[in-house]
C-alpha cells in the first residue's frame, strides 16, 4: 500500500497534473509536494537573487510561494490536505535525495521553460532513472 507520495512541482501545468492525479490514485495518502528554486549562482536571474540574499531559506520560499499557493488550491479543490517542502538546488538531484523517504514519486513529464529544458535535461527522465522507488510520469 503507497502511503507517503512525493510530487515534485514547477510552474508548468505538466506538474499540475501530477499533484491531480496523485490526489486521484492515492486518495488515502500523505502527499508532499516538493518545490525546488535553482541553485544559487551570481549568473542566473532568480538564482541570482537567492544567491545574494541575506537568509537564503527565506528567499527560496518567496519565489517558491506562487507554485505552492496553486498546490494547495489544487488539494483543496480535490478535499485534501498536503504538506509542502522547499528546497534550493538541482531540481533532479533535490528529488532524488527525498525520493528514499517516500514509497513512490509522481512527476510531470516535463516543466520549465524551453530553454532550462535544454540547459538542465529533463528532470523526469533523471528521476525515472536514479530514482530508488517508483515513479509514474504523468502527461
Amino acid at each position: 500500500m503507497i502511503s507517503r507520495v512525493l510530487v515534485p512541482m514547477d510552474d508548468s501545468e505538466m506538474s499540475e497534473r501530477a499533484l491531480k492525479y496523485a490526489l486521484e490514485a492515492h486518495p488515502d495518502a500523505e502527499i508532499t509536494v516538493l518545490t525546488v528554486v535553482g541553485e544559487p549562482s551570481t549568473m542566473w536571474g532568480e538564482a541570482a537573487a537567492i544567491a545574494l540574499a541575506d537568509d537564503v531559506e527565506r528567499t527560496a520560499k518567496k519565489f517558491a510561494r506562487e507554485i505552492l499557493d496553486r498546490a494547495e488550491e489544487i488539494a483543496s479543490e480535490n478535499d485534501a490536505e498536503i504538506t509542502t517542502d522547499v528546497r534550493v538546488g538541482n531540481p533532479a538531484r533535490s528529488i532524488l535525495d527525498r525520493a528514499e523517504e517516500f514509497d513512490t514519486v509522481v512527476v510531470g513529464s516535463h516543466g520549465g521553460t524551453m530553454a532550462e529544458r535544454l540547459l538542465v535535461g529533463n528532470v523526469a527522465q533523471k528521476v525515472v532513472r536514479r530514482s530508488p522507488v517508483p515513479v509514474t510520469v504523468v502527461r
